[in-house]
């Protein structure tokens, strides 16, 4: 017996997508030491020192400020170590993430 050929070929499906991304920022207080947080932000984030201090003081300046655009599982993980750090060291830091 032959097989049949089909003149209808199967396309397969793919919805493929880049990954959401997070912003994460850092957000200005009155407590957290500027030496503190350019720590944090050399530690966790792996800024230069000059990145660090340049972010460090437009965060006081500004309130807030762009760490860097992450997927969401480094998002989470940069910002839960990041507040750990501060918390271990008695400071009320407070870093979020929201998507793009």
């Amino acid at each position: 017996m032959a097989k049949q050929q089909s003149s209808v070929s199967e396309r397969e499906r793919t919805d493929l997508r880049e990954p959401r991304r997070y912003k994460v920022y850092i957000h200005n207080d009155d407590f957290t030491t500027m030496d503190f947080v350019v720590k944090v932000l050399t530690v966790v984030f792996f800024k230069t020192r000059a990145e660090a201090e340049a972010l460090m003081l437009k965060v006081h300046h500004s309130d807030k400020a762009l760490v860097g655009v992450y997927s969401y599982d480094i998002a989470v993980s940069k910002v839960r170590r990041a507040t750990q750090m501060a918390r271990e060291a008695g400071f009320p830091l407070r870093l979020s993430y929201h998507s793009e």
